[in-house]
């Protein structure tokens, strides 16, 4: 029974439990509240950084981050495959470290994109807008960026607001509190609320307050704010738009020649959020639109999804597989890298998946699924989804509806007329919504 525990076991890689650990130390959790979170005792988190583990806590802590467990284990030890197997998955390519399978640092580059936000935070006062729908890599280009930021010598501090529970975004007052605080624990400074937090003034006034007289007085070199999951915010219509109105004050108040602006020269701002989410918050006339550096994700074009082969280890996949598997997923990322995991089984034929791409038992099925009932939580939305998956010709909606849905990635507009963003959504779609 031992042996076979023994057999199953899996070691996460040196880059895997990096990864793990830094995410752990940028959400400011002590490894204790991290195996909380995970579910797993703080024992067998300390093993899983040594040594082999069961695949049941590599999943448990990896669902802390929303990480695959290939993120973190390599793809043959996490499936049992023998080196002589992955040589059959790849027979084009000698296996080497280059050849095999490296999910979570898999990157690829979408000129100009990358280099405009290198250039942007560099900016005194800098403040840059990663906009996408979700599972488009804005996370991947999120720590590209704070890398390039640590080259300069920025100090560096991510804040996800997955974090807090949901009674902090029903008071603006209690958001702005848990926002100071946070920012300070990251930084490793003390709680100073209660010598510094005066209830005559707004929380806005206070919050600035915070940040200038206390956060950034004791930056000792620019310091680069990462505002994760910035969506949750737009959801909460108490708090959104004094949110936003203080985040463009900060960045209006960099611009100015005195000494007050001299302190807010020295933040730089990242924020990063999803397209697709947005419940309450009108973002047509958000106080964000128009302020810094919008960067907006597009899908990858086939020489980007050919890179993309090469770093999964599929490079026995020829230029006709790509076109036809493009054809159906379109650049999408997210769906490009299912697909690619589904293929690194030798079990799996790449004419499996295109016969399968649209079925409940697709690989790509809980995606769908979950886009499916995002579009049915709004009846007018999914009427004109249904409209447009249905209809062999582009179509023209109504604008509310074609910018929501062209912002959650579902259709691409040309124009004022919407067609399928990709075919198989409207393979999936046109046989599952109904029109109203």
């Amino acid at each position: 029974m031992n042996q076979n525990r023994r057999y199953r076991g899996v070691k996460a890689t040196k880059e895997g439990i990096e990864i793990i650990e830094s995410q752990r130390i940028n959400n400011g959790w002590s490894r204790q509240a991290l195996a909380d979170k995970a579910e797993v005792s703080l024992d067998t988190y300390e093993r899983f950084l040594k040594d082999k583990v069961d695949k049941n806590t590599i999943e448990s802590i990896v669902k802390v981050f929303k990480l695959q467990p290939i993120d973190i284990v390599a793809y043959d030890e996490w499936h049992g495959i023998r080196k002589s197997k992955l040589d059959e998955l790849a027979p084009k390519a000698e296996l080497n470290e280059s050849s095999v399978p490296l999910t979570f640092t898999c990157y690829v580059e979408r000129p100009p994109v990358e280099s405009r936000c290198y250039e942007a935070i560099q900016q005194l006062g800098a403040l840059i807008r990663i906009k996408a729908p979700q599972q488009m890599g804005k996370t991947l280009l999120l720590d590209r960026i704070l890398i390039e930021a640590r080259k300069q010598n920025y100090k560096t501090v991510t804040l996800s607001f997955e974090l807090p529970d949901s009674t902090v975004f029903k008071d603006i007052c209690k958001f702005s509190q848990w926002f100071c605080v946070s920012v300070g624990r990251l930084l490793g400074l003390p709680n100073e609320l209660n010598n510094r937090w005066d209830d005559i003034f707004g929380c806005n006034d206070n919050t600035t307050a915070y940040f200038e007289e206390y956060l950034l007085v004791e930056c000792t070199s620019p310091l680069v704010l990462a505002l994760d999951k910035v969506d949750r915010v737009f959801e909460h219509s108490a708090i959104a738009n004094d949110f936003c109105c203080l985040l463009r004050g900060w960045h209006d108040m960099a611009r100015r020649s005195d000494d007050r602006g001299a302190i807010w020269k020295n933040l730089r701002l990242i924020l990063v959020h999803s397209t697709d989410v947005y419940r309450s918050l009108n973002i047509l006339s958000s106080p964000l639109a128009g302020v810094g550096e919008t960067i907006f994700l597009p899908e990858f074009n086939q020489e980007q999804v050919q890179d993309l082969v090469q770093q999964n280890g599929l490079d026995w996949l020829s230029n006709y597989d790509v076109e036809q598997l493009m054809a159906i997923v379109g650049g999408h990322p997210y769906l490009v890298q299912i697909a690619f995991d589904y293929l690194k089984s030798q079990e799996n034929t790449l004419l499996n998946l295109l016969q399968m791409a649209d079925t409940e038992a697709s690989p790509f099925g809980n995606y769908l699924r979950k886009q499916l009932g995002d579009v049915q939580q709004y009846p007018e939305l999914a009427a004109a989804l249904h409209q447009v998956m249905t209809t062999n010709n582009p179509v023209t909606l109504e604008s509310a509806e074609a910018f929501k849905l062209n912002r959650m990635g579902l259709v691409q507009m040309q124009g004022n007329d919407c067609s399928p963003r990709c075919n198989l959504y409207r393979q999936y779609f046109s046989v599952r919504l109904t029109a109203t």
